[in-house]
């Protein structure tokens, strides 16, 4: 079965590397161009390029998809399919048509829940307990394609998006081995998606990580956990800025009538008013224009005054 591989962040890389442990034919390699990155904004292979690259296989980095030339280019290769994983790109009609079993796509997500860039974290901002991984075939919606293969993972109470993403990229190579052994030898039946359940998980910006102090500490806790590592989320304090890097709901209840962002100290611990008098512990935090602290050295340096709060 000969394939095109797309794909580009960290998280494609196990299924590339599965593909090349099974020995399914790999052609040609496709990924995003090399980007600044880093302080220095140094020029930086994307980790799909690093991994094909040291296995002497042929990249090709199009800066866009709908180009004559990169249409030329492509369709010269005889394909039985094309693989897609977190490639970043629109797959365009000329592309889905070309391999004989179709465009296949690994989502982080059981579609048709969570469509769209950034599934991991609004699944866990959503407070899901269960998502998981679908293979589809790509159509000319965004993550619309019928249905192929789905695997469950359970998200644990502690989970972020690094250690959930860790987990499904892993299950997630698993299935798309599976998958196109059993287009191969038709043995999956692509099953369309029902409407009646989608949800969207929009790509992520900045303004995603505001934390809103009248919402609850379950609440605040998973929109922590769900955009780490980035893009994070942030209150003011002071003035600045201020990073929550890890926090958790307390296990007692605040005060009735007070304020939500208010602060309390009990015994080198930091705690958080939220919504619905809900208490969260912070563990882990980051004032701008500093480095990131535990809560004892956080309360230790900038020596908290009665009254303070977040959010100011």
């Amino acid at each position: 079965m000969k394939l095109i591989f797309c794909g580009t962040p960290q998280f494609a890389v196990p299924t590339l590397e599965r593909l090349i442990k099974e020995g399914f034919p790999i052609e040609l390699v496709v990924t995003n161009p090399d980007e600044p990155s880093g302080r220095g904004y140094k020029v930086k292979p994307s980790p799909v390029k690093e991994l094909a690259e040291r296995k002497a296989l042929k990249v090709y980095q199009p800066a866009k998809l709908k180009d004559s030339a990169v249409q030329a280019f492509v369709s010269q290769f005889q394909l039985d399919a094309i693989v897609v994983v977190a490639y970043g790109h629109l797959i365009p009609r000329w592309m889905i048509d070309l391999p004989r079993l179709g465009c296949i796509n690994l989502h982080a997500s059981l579609l048709p829940k969570y469509r769209g860039a950034a599934p991991i974290a609004w699944s866990i901002v959503q407070g899901e307990q269960v998502t998981g991984v679908t293979t589809m075939r790509i159509d000319a919606g965004l993550d619309t394609g019928d249905i192929l293969l789905q695997r469950e993972e359970a998200i644990r109470d502690d989970d972020n998006t690094a250690t959930l993403s860790a987990r499904l990229t892993l299950l997630g190579a698993d299935l798309m081995v599976e998958t196109l052994r059993a287009l191969e030898c038709e043995a999956v039946v692509p099953r369309p998606q029902d409407s009646s359940l989608v949800s969207l998980a929009p790509m992520l910006n900045k303004e995603d990580g505001k934390i809103e102090w009248a919402q609850t500490a379950e609440e605040i806790a998973r929109r922590v956990r769900g955009l780490y590592p980035w893009p994070g989320t942030y209150t003011r304090f002071r003035g600045k800025n201020l990073h929550l890097w890890a926090a958790q709901p307390a296990t007692r209840s605040a005060s009735e009538g007070s304020t939500p962002g208010a602060l309390l100290i009990e015994q080198g611990r930091l705690f958080a008013v939220c919504g619905g008098a809900t208490l969260l512990n912070v563990f882990e935090l980051q004032l701008e224009g500093r480095k990131r602290l535990s809560a004892r050295d956080f309360i230790n340096g900038v020596r908290l005054t009665l009254g303070e709060r977040f959010g100011e």
